[in-house]
């Protein structure tokens, strides 16, 4: 069977079960893990699916997929932008760093940097900057999501706004191919509102997945980022509306591994 006709049968499949494996598909269709892998790509490309570790699932649109599956998705590309974003924030910056696996990554990357203030309403951002003795670290409060370890609603915003920082480091959901960022928890969305306006300069971390990807709630529009960094060059529409706007944006190469 011919690659153009599997991906239809592929699509089926992940609709009637949910998700499909890579080894499933290979030994249902009677080729190599490799070309399922090829075929998983090129879906995810199309935005048809959303490869995840062992396979791919549709394409959230109302509802984000579990912590662990985003934490393992583009995990190399992820290392990348983490590795680059902690590289331009100075020792001795006060930083944000929201909810989201990638600024996870981020707060990995800054664990020998000096003399730091980091303010978050991520758990897991505070307890890997625990292993840095010159981060002081704030955390703050509000509702616990107990899927992530993310803190929301306006008791959080309300202290994300008793704060001006230096830098701040947000991740988002989805993006549509006007620039607009995207989430699926509205109270989210209102603490990284209060994040954006409460910092002197704002960067977003967000690997390509995310052009491809739909959520239902705007954060607000690349107009309002100085910086992105990513691991694949926007659509030429977005990259021209970006150099109007004065967003730059920063292509991170993911180090080559070989796919999940």
């Amino acid at each position: 069977m011919s690659q153009t006709f599997r991906h239809p049968d592929i699509l089926d499949i992940a609709r009637t079960e949910g998700k499909v494996t890579v080894e499933g598909l290979a030994e249902r269709f009677g080729v190599t893990v490799q070309t399922i892998r090829r075929d998983l790509t090129e879906l995810a490309e199309a935005g048809k699916l959303e490869r995840v570790h062992g396979g791919a699932i549709l394409p959230s649109g109302v509802t984000n997929i579990g912590y662990d599956e985003r934490r393992r998705l583009n995990a190399a590309a992820k290392a990348a932008i983490a590795r680059a974003c902690a590289q331009d924030i100075p020792e001795g910056a006060s930083v944000f760093l929201n909810i989201g696996t990638t600024t996870e990554a981020v707060a990995r990357e800054l664990l020998h940097h000096r003399n730091l203030m980091v303010v978050t309403n991520n758990m897991n951002v505070a307890n890997i900057l625990v292993a840095n003795p010159e981060a002081e670290i704030i955390l703050a409060g509000g509702i616990l999501r107990r899927t992530d370890g993310g803190l929301v609603g306006p008791l959080t915003a309300g202290v994300i706004e008793k704060f001006k920082v230096d830098i701040a480091v947000i991740g988002c959901s989805a993006m549509d191919a006007d620039g607009d960022l995207l989430d699926f928890d509205v109270q989210e969305v209102s603490v990284s509102q209060s994040i954006i306006r409460q910092a002197r300069r704002t960067c977003l971390v967000a690997d390509h997945s995310k052009l491809h990807r739909a959520a239902p709630a705007r954060i607000g529009s690349l107009r309002q980022i100085n910086e992105v960094y990513t691991d694949h060059a926007f659509p030429e529409e977005l990259t021209r509306t970006c150099a109007e706007w004065g967003t730059k944006v920063t292509l991170c190469d993911p180090v080559q591994t070989k796919d999940a």
